[in-house]
């Protein structure tokens, strides 16, 4: 894969970087919902940004990354998060990953992910578990928050980022699959699930954040 980027030609752009642009590009469904939101911002979300600055301190986006690609080991398929953020705050600069939502789950739990696992997979998952810190993940845990998590670590230790974060973008008007992000963040250590976000301590020592951000309904409509 090329890593020469080019500038975004607008939401529609975003399609072609898509793992099935037929099928996820469609009004009301979170690929095609959160490229009009972030093309609609000259810098961040003001929902998105929120959540950042309460955890890091106010940031400006630097660049801006649909469809990333974080290759993880065991198995071939990479983690490919729908954003992937590098911003500057004043502590220094961190690297983010973004999972847009409106009414999709987060896939199977590791219970069902793990069903008739090869070698590759358990080593994939002990790989991921190690670098956020757990010793026994529950099987009732969304595989894809903890490889979407452990892709802004990677990500981050590659730009040599002090700070990481995943957040999720939903646009869900009842918050769907909100308690599903909350016991994942229990998972990590945080005991207080009544905020936007919070900071975990993982093994590299970087400074982790986990967000949630509810983005305007207009976007669903574009």
């Amino acid at each position: 894969m090329s890593k020469i980027l080019v500038p975004s030609s607008g939401p529609d752009g975003w399609k072609a970087f898509l793992a099935k642009p037929d099928l996820h590009w469609a009004k009301g469904y979170s690929a095609r919902t959160l490229a009009h939101a972030w093309e609609a911002s000259p810098d961040l979300p003001p929902e998105v940004a929120a959540v950042m600055s309460a955890a890091f301190g106010a940031g400006a986006l630097l660049f801006a990354v649909p469809e990333h690609k974080t290759r993880l080991p065991g198995g071939t398929r990479d983690s490919q998060s729908d954003i992937l953020l590098l911003v500057r705050h004043d502590a220094g600069l961190a690297v983010y990953t973004v999972e847009g939502k409106v009414n999709e789950e987060f896939g199977p739990t590791v219970g069902d992910w793990l069903r008739d696992a090869s070698p590759g997979k358990r080593e994939r998952l002990r790989y991921i578990c190690g670098l956020l810190g757990i010793d026994n993940c529950p099987m009732d845990a969304h595989y894809q928050l903890l490889h979407r998590t452990a892709s802004a670590l990677i990500e981050a230790e590659r730009f040599d980022a002090r700070m990481a974060g995943m957040i999720v973008h939903s646009f869900s008007p009842e918050n769907r699959w909100r308690d599903a992000f909350d016991r994942f963040a229990e998972l990590l250590g945080w005991s207080d699930g009544n905020g936007e976000e919070t900071l975990i301590r993982v093994p590299s020592g970087k400074s982790l954040m986990l967000g949630w951000a509810s983005g305007s309904q207009h976007f669903r409509e574009m």
